[in-house]
């Protein structure tokens, strides 16, 4: 049972630090443009900073596992954070 909870959460892990990364991006981008006069620069600031910082913090966590293959063992996923349980259970390639 928690091992089953432990790999969930391992799944979860990529897209909860990109969400986290972009929640800090953004909200970085809002303090820098907070003195604009149009509020929509403010937003795109915020929207800006927020996509780069999720991509990068993506990317530095794909990395960091792709490096780490008992991380990824424990997780029960591939190099590219892919459950192992959704490779298993892939239709099988037909244009072979």
């Amino acid at each position: 049972m928690v091992h089953t909870l432990v790999r969930i959460v391992g799944w979860l892990l990529t897209p909860l630090v990109a969400w986290a990364a972009s929640f800090v991006g953004a909200w970085f981008g809002a303090m820098i443009s907070a003195g604009a006069e149009n509020p929509m620069t403010t937003f795109w600031v915020m929207a800006i900073g927020g996509a780069i910082t999720a991509l990068a913090g993506a990317w530095g966590w794909l990395r960091f596992l792709r490096k780490h293959p008992r991380l990824q063992e424990t997780l029960a996923v591939a190099p590219d954070g892919t459950p192992l349980i959704a490779l298993e259970h892939q239709a099988p390639d037909i244009t072979k």
